[in-house]
């Protein structure tokens, strides 16, 4: 069983969790951590950290980013050929590259949500 903590007020992050949870999946459980003092508390994250970028949890290791992706990648069927490829370097470096830049531009788009909610 994996934990997919993704910000489900970004339209683009639910987009394609949503795209996710309707293929054949290998246990996910999926928590939206807007406005979620418990995933801060069991991750160890800001709010800050938890909106700009999707975290995995799997037997207590956190993956973050890219890694979180090539985990959950991982665990569906259809995209278990991802991970296989970009789970190894050099690949998973420029992967871990392009989602930093994807997903600094997403924060900057979604940072009201800090200021909204504090």
């Amino acid at each position: 069983m994996i934990k997919v903590y993704f910000n489900n007020s970004c339209s683009l992050c639910r987009f394609e969790v949503n795209h996710y949870k309707k293929l054949p999946q290998e246990d996910i459980d999926w928590i939206d951590v807007t406005d979620n003092k418990l995933a801060e508390a069991i991750l160890k994250k800001s709010k800050s950290d938890l909106i700009r970028r999707m975290h995995v949890s799997e037997n207590g290791k956190i993956y973050t980013g890219a890694d979180a992706f090539v985990k959950l990648w991982s665990k569906i069927p259809r995209y278990k050929f991802l991970s296989k490829i970009l789970g190894v370097q050099p690949f998973l470096s420029i992967t871990r590259l392009i989602y930093e830049f994807l997903a600094f531009l997403l924060f900057l788009k979604n940072k009201k949500q800090l200021r909204k909610n504090g």
